[in-house]
């Protein structure tokens, strides 16, 4: 017996932020050295003399390097401030060193008038330090100077400007200016940092002429090797991120066996499936079923092999389960729309970064889509790549959702390797391959992108030993690569978007839960990431009986969203549960912010309701407002800070014990969001939810849930895939009316 997953509708209350801020205080036990502080001002004093002899832009670029991973609250704040300024306006990149462990260092642009105000904050911190606490200040002379113990009477700077200038320093190692990370010497695409001017203007004053076509995002270009040259001479301080542009395809083993002959029928109402990838060759036995625009340059010479990569891939979704009889995973076949935007060797980034942008916005209709394409070389451990970045932004202003291949690892590498553009795309579901024993393929490269972002989310069956079957332009053909792990994804969201009718934040949400267990993980996530996706769309719509999962989507309309009426059935004064949730959302990203890539923060708790509110079940309390104090680093790590996909979950063992039962008999769901700039990405942010209860006696509760959800004004719908074929078939079919 099974149960249905469950879609409840319900309304969540919305919370404003509380106002105000506390007086600024050191860490416990932190303290500060005048010394150290006067090391700053002559590190600042440096720079102003550095930035008074430059005059191409007209400003100053300062990194400021941090002691550790740091938060947003924890950022300098008196520093590069000014009235109506906060610092953290003037922040136009991020990225860590690991010297002595993961650091920040953070750069800012700030004008000079400002820079020279700083310095005399500096000043003047540093000759009051010396007049009331000699060599150094404590955290406790904070707490004196704040409870008015320590007498100031300082009136060229404030009280409140001083304690923070102290504590500025307290969490600064140094200020220096920027320096890139490496340098090409072939085509390149090259990020500056933004300096309020325009990048064409600001790249003749160096002497490099530079097309519009040429320019993505308004400081993203494209450089050839003389004029990268010039920039690397004359203006180093002003990029931010460099990447190749010409890259290599992860290449795929392709298994060749003789043509045979398969029947297809013809497409009627089945969804479509957007495909960017290699070219493809109508004359396989299923083209009918395929929509196929060719977008190479008609410049580029094409040969036989540029058509293997892209046919097989569109077959796995159009036809995948004919001729792969182990992988049926019950969705039916697929309409495609293919575009070839690439030959099977080298390929240019900056191109297919144009060409995908017009496809997506060309074709609003598809709401999935398939890229198996995938760079030979390592993602860089300090940004995202341009190509991952536009498929985020492509993400966040469409309803779309990118299936991406987590790129393969080549045989003669033997250790691990990082995984390839644009497998690093946070929006996106990246998927790993297995073999079909659930280990990680041989080729498997691996994550997290930028340090925290757990990638791949998936993984699922690409082939390793055993192969996939394919159909290729000269026939079948047995091949493995994550290339044909993604498509059999992207049949999965295809059938719960565009069938079951699940929004993608929620389908992607299902997706990601399905690949989730109970036990304790064994495999690292940067291999597998979440687990590995059944096989059977059933398995993934339909739970054991002594299981309860349910589905939410909601809308991030203030800093609290909430509710605190989930009814958890009981057994007697117990909960016999253990549970799991998982959470996705599509937040804006910016690339110039380096290692701090996600705009927004959505920070879910999830347990029974006590006194003080969510007893979370995993101990999570960053966001609460009790003093419960987290580093940043470890927020990151176990708490998934600033990460798209959360999901917390419960450990069920036989050991496992039911829970106490509290005042409410009522559990509840909040979610808190946060900005890391001053900008309100946040509002109205879309998210899914999926929440399960497992029975820890195996008792089959959906009844009595149900029942008490709608006496808790619940709306409850039970997700059965026959009514909901049954639905999509209706509303796609053709009414023919008769001529009167």
């Amino acid at each position: 017996m099974v149960n249905n997953i469950l879609q409840l509708k319900g309304i969540f209350e919305q919370r404003s932020k509380k106002s105000g801020f506390g007086k600024p205080k050191l860490p416990k036990n932190g303290e500060v050295s005048v010394s150290h502080i006067e090391k700053l001002l002559n590190d600042l004093k440096s720079l102003q003399q550095y930035w008074n002899s430059e005059t191409l832009i007209k400003g100053a670029l300062i990194s400021v390097f941090y002691i550790d991973v740091i938060a947003k609250s924890r950022r300098i704040s008196e520093t590069f401030a000014g009235p109506g300024v906060f610092s953290n306006q003037s922040v136009v990149g991020a990225k860590f060193h690991s010297d002595s462990g993961l650091k920040h260092i953070i750069t800012h642009y700030v004008s000079y008038t400002l820079l020279q105000d700083t310095i005399s904050k500096y000043e003047k911190t540093i000759r009051i330090a010396k007049k009331l606490f000699t060599d150094k200040i404590t955290d406790q002379d904070i707490e004196k100077l704040n409870s008015k113990k320590v007498e100031y009477n300082e009136k060229d700077l404030s009280q409140n400007a001083f304690a923070k200038i102290i504590i500025d320093s307290y969490f600064v190692e140094q200020f220096a200016i920027p320096v890139p990370d490496e340098e090409f010497k072939e085509n390149s695409i090259i990020t500056i940092y933004k300096t309020g001017v325009n990048t064409v203007d600001l790249m003749k004053k160096i002497g490099i002429n530079i097309l519009p076509n040429n320019i993505i995002d308004g400081t993203t270009m494209l450089l050839m090797p003389d004029a990268l040259s010039l920039l690397y001479q004359k203006a180093p301080y002003l990029i931010s991120m460099s990447v190749t542009d010409l890259n290599s395809l992860t290449k795929t083993d392709f298994e060749q066996l003789a043509p045979q002959r398969i029947d297809i029928p013809k497409p009627g109402n089945e969804p479509t499936i957007g495909v960017i990838d290699t070219l493809f060759n109508s004359n396989v036995y299923f083209s009918d079923w395929v929509d196929y625009t060719n977008m190479v340059d008609p410049n580029i010479e094409i040969c036989d092999d540029d058509y293997f990569h892209g046919t097989a891939v569109t077959s796995i979704i159009v036809d995948g389960p004919s001729f792969n009889r182990k992988l049926d995973d019950g969705c039916g076949r697929f309409k495609v729309r293919h575009f070839g935007v690439a030959t099977g060797g080298k390929f240019s980034s900056f191109s297919i970064l144009k060409a995908i942008n017009e496809i997506v916005t060309k074709n609003k209709d598809i709401k999935v889509w398939n890229l198996s394409l995938g760079s030979s070389l390592e993602i860089s451990p300090n940004f995202i790549s341009p190509e991952a970045a536009i498929l985020d932004k492509i993400q966040y202003d469409n309803d779309v959702i990118f299936i991406i291949a987590g790129t393969n690892k080549p045989t003669y590498i033997k250790g691990k390797m990082k995984i390839g553009a644009p497998a690093d795309s946070i929006n996106s579901l990246v998927v790993n391959s297995v073999d079909f024993k659930n280990s990680p393929a041989s080729y498997s490269r691996e994550g997290p992108v930028l340090s925290f972002f757990i990638k791949p989310d998936i993984s699922y069956y690409g082939g390793d030993k055993e192969k996939i079957r394919v159909c290729t332009p000269t026939g079948e053909a047995f091949v493995s690569g994550t290339s044909f792990a993604a498509p059999w994804i992207a049949r999965k969201m295809s059938y719960l978007i565009d069938i079951m009718g699940f929004d993608r934040t929620t389908a992607k949400a299902i997706l990601i839960d399905s690949a989730t267990g109970w036990e304790k993980e064994t495999v690292s996530r940067s291999l597998l990431g979440y687990g590995v996706v059944p096989i059977k769309i059933r398995d993934i719509l339909e739970t054991p009986s002594d299981e309860i999962k349910f589905v939410i989507t909601g809308k991030s309309e203030k800093y609290d969203t909430y509710n605190y009426a989930i009814p958890v059935p009981r057994d007697g004064e117990r909960y016999p549960f253990v549970s799991k949730v998982t959470m996705c959302y599509f937040p804006y990203c910016s690339r110039n912010q380096g290692v701090d890539y996600t705009n927004t923060e959505l920070d879910i708790s999830f347990g029974r309701i006590d006194k003080q509110g969510i007893k979370p079940i995993n101990n999570n309390y960053q966001s609460a407002e009790t003093g419960h104090f987290v580093y940043e680093k470890d927020a990151r790590s176990t708490y998934r800070k600033w990460d798209n996909v959360k999901h917390i979950r419960e450990v069920f063992t036989n050991r496992v014990q039911s829970k106490q039962v509290y005042g409410k008999n009522l559990w509840g769901i909040s979610i808190k969001t946060k900005e890391r700039l001053e900008d309100k990405y946040g509002e109205n942010l879309m998210f899914g939810l999926v929440i399960t209860l497992k029975e820890i006696n195996g008792v089959n509760r959906i009844e009595d849930f149900i029942q008490g959800c709608i006496l808790n004004n619940w709306f409850v719908n039970r997700v059965n895939i026959e009514n909901k074929i049954d639905i999509y078939t209706t509303a796609e079919d053709v009414i023919n009316f008769d001529e009167v």
